[in-house]
C-alpha cells in the first residue's frame, strides 16, 4: 500500500466522523477467563493467552506476566502507528525493530511498601528502523507516531478508570 491508497482508504472514514462525530465512538473489549492458580486466559481475538503472576511476585513464569502484556501491547500499536505514519508520509521504512522497556517496583504490587508505587514508573519507547530518510522525516514520523498511538497517548495521558465487580 502506498500513501495515496492509505489516504483514499481512509478518506470515507474521516469524513464519515467529520459529519457524525459519534460514529467515531467505538467501545473496544476483551475477555478473559478465570483460569486454575492464579492465571486468566485472556481472548486476543486470534489464539488464547494465559495470565499469571510474575516470577517476581511468586508466579511461574510460564504465564504471560500483565506488565509484559501491556509492553506487547505498546511495541504492537506503535508499530502499526508508525508503519501508517509511514506510509502516510511516503517515508520508505525498509524494515525495523520497535522495543519497549518499563521499570516496576514489585514492593507496590506486593503491598511490602506502602510508598512504593504500584505500576510502571517508566516506559522506554524505542524504534530501530532501517530508512534512508532524511533526519528532518525521520523526526516527523515519531513526533507523528507518538502523537497517533492510541496506547502510548493513553499510557501518557492516563484515562479516568472505574473498577467492580457485577454477580453472575
Amino acid at each position: 500500500m502506498d500513501a495515496t491508497a492509505l489516504r483514499e482508504m481512509q478518506a470515507p472514514i474521516k469524513d464519515r466522523y467529520k459529519t457524525d462525530p459519534g460514529a467515531a465512538l467505538i467501545t473496544l473489549k476483551a475477555k478473559g477467563t478465570l483460569d486454575e492458580g492464579i492465571a486468566c486466559k485472556v481472548e486476543t481475538g486470534r489464539a488464547l493467552a494465559t495470565a499469571g503472576l510474575h516470577p517476581a511476585t511468586g508466579g511461574s513464569g510460564m504465564e504471560l506476566c500483565s506488565g509484559d502484556m501491556l509492553l506487547e501491547a505498546l511495541v504492537a500499536c506503535s508499530g502499526v502507528t508508525l508503519r501508517a505514519v509511514s506510509t502516510a508520509l511516503g517515508i520508505d521504512v525498509k524494515s525495523g525493530r520497535v522495543e519497549a522497556e518499563g521499570d516496576l517496583d514489585f514492593r507496590g504490587t506486593l503491598g511490602v511498601d506502602k510508598v512504593a508505587p504500584v505500576g510502571f514508573q517508566s516506559i522506554r519507547l524505542k524504534f530501530h528502523l532501517d530508512t534512508d530518510a532524511p533526519q528532518e522525516k525521520i523526526d516527523q514520523l515519531l513526533k507523528l507516531t507518538e502523537r497517533y498511538c492510541v496506547v502510548l497517548q493513553t499510557i501518557r495521558n492516563s484515562v479516568a478508570a472505574k473498577a467492580e465487580v457485577v454477580r453472575g
